[in-house]
């Protein structure tokens, strides 16, 4: 019968593989010199895709890569080794450049292609634990991910070899990201179906209310009326506009509580008796992340939408910024 674990050593365990994963990344730092310059070179005057390779575990790490490159501003998609030999190495072509991953620096797929790599004229920059093997002395940059052991207590599985390649590759991608001036648009337009996208392109006139949804009462109107504006539209507050629909103030649900307090008559009181004057707004063509921003710092729920005149063509609250997955 298997006997219990025991909670310590497993904790210890975990804690002393982080260690060699972590001291595995840190050791990177002071290897980075002329052959990642030159690795970024040839990344950066790549007219093609970046098309990486590698077999096992580092064609896993080399997935992940290709897709880090592809999201930051460097097209990229990975190539398996295996498959390249039959057929898939159609997918490189004239102005490409090759990111070939192997721990060995002698994995029999990679070698097997490198040849067509070189009689395409390919540059091509190696990622291996071992400066002396084939593929590094073949490669036009060698980056070392050499580890001096991995975490694993047998040092058998890949795992701080595999956790270095990978902060290897992040580092090359955060030096061409920033080269390029790639900014949050840049990324946002890489990634726009998921809530980074969504909160980094969407706009205040992307969710905003407006047309009949839009709350709005003049300053001469009777609060009772304001109240039946205010519980139509739902949104827990209306605009006071004037003549020309220029916003002169706002009635919120709060505004309601302090009104009932100072016991004012809600069918001979106007809304200008009861609003709230200079109230906050927003652009239509602001972020919707600005909009977030602002509540939280004025600790408000919602916000009116003007243009640059002050004129009213909208307003949002929380509950419209939760729903378009913006908070």
């Amino acid at each position: 019968m298997d006997q219990p674990a025991d909670p310590t050593r497993l904790i210890e365990m975990g804690r002393q593989a982080l260690r060699v994963e972590a001291q595995a990344v840190a050791a990177l730092v002071e290897r980075l010199g002329d052959e990642f310059a030159a690795a970024c070179r040839i990344l950066l005057e790549c007219r093609g895709r970046v098309v990486v390779s590698g077999m096992g575990k580092s064609g896993h790490i080399g997935g992940k890569i290709a897709a880090t490159f592809a999201s930051t501003g460097t097209p990229s998609f990975f190539l398996h080794p295996a498959e390249a030999s039959h057929g898939d190495l159609g997918m490189l072509t004239k102005g490409d450049s090759v990111l070939a991953i192997s721990n060995s620096g002698e994995t029999a797929e990679l070698l097997t292609i490198l040849p067509l790599i070189k009689r395409m004229g390919a540059p091509l920059i190696a990622m291996t634990g071992n400066a002396a093997s084939t593929l590094a002395r073949e490669a036009d940059a060698h980056l070392d991910v050499s580890v001096p052991a991995e975490a694993c207590p047998l040092n058998l599985a890949p795992t701080a070899s595999t956790t270095a390649t990978l902060a290897m590759g992040d580092a090359l991608a955060v030096a061409l990201l920033g080269h390029r001036g790639f900014t949050e648009d840049d990324f946002a337009r890489s990634h726009p179906g998921g809530a980074l996208g969504r909160r980094l392109l969407l706009r205040v006139q992307d969710i905003m209310r407006r047309g009949s949804d839009l709350p709005m009462v003049r300053s001469e109107t009777p609060l009772s009326q304001g109240l039946l504006e205010m519980s139509r539209k739902g949104l827990g507050m209306t605009a006071v506009i004037d003549a020309d629909r220029r916003v002169v103030g706002i009635f919120t649900d709060g505004d309601l509580r302090r009104a009932l307090d100072r016991e004012i008559d809600i069918h001979h009181s106007t809304m200008a008796e009861v609003m709230h004057a200079g109230c906050r707004s927003i652009g239509p063509h602001e972020l919707a992340a600005e909009a977030v921003s602002m509540m939280e710092r004025h600790a408000i729920n919602g916000l009116l939408v003007v243009d640059g005149h002050g004129v009213l063509v909208g307003a949002l609250n929380v509950h419209d910024l939760l729903r378009a997955g913006v908070m």
